[in-house]
């Protein structure tokens, strides 16, 4: 047993088919106290019910239902993030249809636990791919590269389904979510932490089954198809659209910035202003990168084209 205290903000909506698989593996987890902050977006299915059959029987802490803003998954844990970010030393975020290894939990913890409690930090990694039925169809792609901040000022590195953070992560962002909104809660996870100067890991073996399937709002990263994908979001504007949304958020945090990573965030809003090669160079000093050469050269020829 870990003797760690953990508060999971679930986000529910619709999620009838899987949840009792999911938060039976939280129930499994091998750390002994687990408060749960679900905060359900306006289920019409059995979700709700299922959320209170849970709560009656909960033994490893409090179960808190909430109501959640009804504007979509990245408002509902933008809300979680302020509602319930707090109350424990270690937070971590869940979805409804995932299922966790047993040692999620106590391996994350025992990973940030390398550093130190004032020091923002945050813990995620690959996932198993699932599908309806629980078998392995394949992996997430793996990462190489040092997560940064001018990694995450162009690319998320690990789903919210695997983040784990401390209560100075926590704080931190709790505290921007009160100030803006943005494009995805885990990348923007990404971003704040390492933008301040924060602690990301990124740990190479699955910890969760990452369930796919036809009511997945975001699906698998790998793959012919999910590269079509992301060509198709720079052809069409939706990765430019994406960056002036986390653009804008940054600006809101500015001030929490360290002095590096407002130096990236220069250059880079330079560089989707000016086109030019010097601006363009400016980012490659900065190692504005993603996290393989291929997506290195679409990340450029954005740049080039005007769609950064």
């Amino acid at each position: 047993m870990a003797p760690a205290k953990v508060s999971v903000l679930l986000a529910t909506y619709n999620g009838s088919r899987f949840l009792n698989e999911q938060l039976e593996s939280i129930a499994l987890q091998c750390v002994d106290s687990i408060d749960i902050w679900a905060s359900d977006d306006g289920s019409t299915d059995e979700t709700l019910g299922i959320l209170r059959v849970w709560q009656a029987r909960w033994s490893k802490g409090q179960f808190n239902i909430l109501q959640g803003p009804g504007k979509g998954y990245v408002e509902n844990f933008r809300s979680l993030a302020v509602a319930g970010a707090l109350s424990s030393p270690y937070v971590a975020f869940s979805d409804q249809d995932d299922v966790w290894d047993s040692a999620k939990l106590a391996v994350a913890i025992s990973c940030i636990d390398e550093s130190k409690p004032e020091l923002p930090t945050l813990y995620g990694g690959r996932t198993r791919l699932i599908g309806t039925n629980g078998v392995t169809l394949g992996m997430s792609p793996l990462f190489g590269r040092k997560p940064c901040f001018s990694n995450a000022i162009v690319q998320s590195l690990a789903g919210g389904n695997t983040m784990v953070f401390n209560q100075a992560a926590a704080v931190l962002i709790a505290e921007s979510c009160k100030m803006t909104s943005f494009v995805s809660h885990d990348w923007w996870c990404y971003q704040i932490i390492s933008g301040v100067g924060g602690r990301v890991i990124y740990d190479p073996i699955p910890r969760i089954g990452y369930r796919q399937h036809s009511d997945n709002l975001i699906g698998e990263n790998q793959g012919w198809r999910a590269r079509m994908k992301r060509i198709a979001a720079v052809a069409d504007g939706r990765f430019a659209e994406w960056n002036t949304r986390n653009l804008s958020a940054l600006e809101c945090c500015r001030d929490k910035l360290s002095d590096e990573s407002i130096r990236v965030l220069d250059a880079f809003e330079r560089a989707r202003i000016s086109r030019d090669f010097a601006s363009i160079y400016n980012l490659w000093q900065h190692g504005v990168r993603r996290q393989s050469l291929p997506s290195d050269v679409a990340l450029y020829l954005a740049a080039a084209l005007g769609r950064l």
